[in-house]
């Protein structure tokens, strides 16, 4: 699977977030070990604590069906200048699933945007030791 495909299926996926109060359209995509792309997008909710990131969705969606994350793509519009990576909830759920070396892929909104690549363990350097 390329970093490529896995983008394009995160971009495509933003179009189904429910988005209501912020309007930050961000979707999500891990390609699996089964070679599947599983896609995940940002759910908001009025009570904060209740929203789910796109990360997370499309991590705990490979895990219901029965896959291990290979590797996982973020696109979402930029914060400030600067790319949106995963947050510490969802690097923390990415290492315990996918491990540090896991590659994480972002982009912005833009069709034609660059790719940018990184790993769970350079985004989360001093993330817990997780027993695998």
């Amino acid at each position: 699977m390329t970093p490529t495909a896995l983008v394009a299926a995160a971009r495509d996926c933003r179009t189904n977030a429910h988005v209501p109060y912020s309007k930050f359209r961000a979707g999500a995509s891990v390609h699996t070990d089964r070679d599947e792309i599983v896609p995940g997008v940002i759910v908001e909710n009025v009570s904060l604590g209740l929203a789910m990131c796109a990360e997370r969705v499309a991590l705990f969606s490979t895990v219901a069906l029965g896959a291990r994350p290979l590797a996982l793509a973020l696109v979402a519009p930029r914060t400030g200048k600067d790319l949106t990576w995963p947050c510490g909830a969802c690097l923390q759920v990415a290492l315990e699933l996918g491990g540090p070396d896991m590659p994480i892929y972002a982009s912005s909104i833009r069709e034609d945007a660059p790719i940018s690549e990184s790993t769970v363990g350079e985004l989360l350097p001093k993330g817990p030791f997780v027993h695998r």
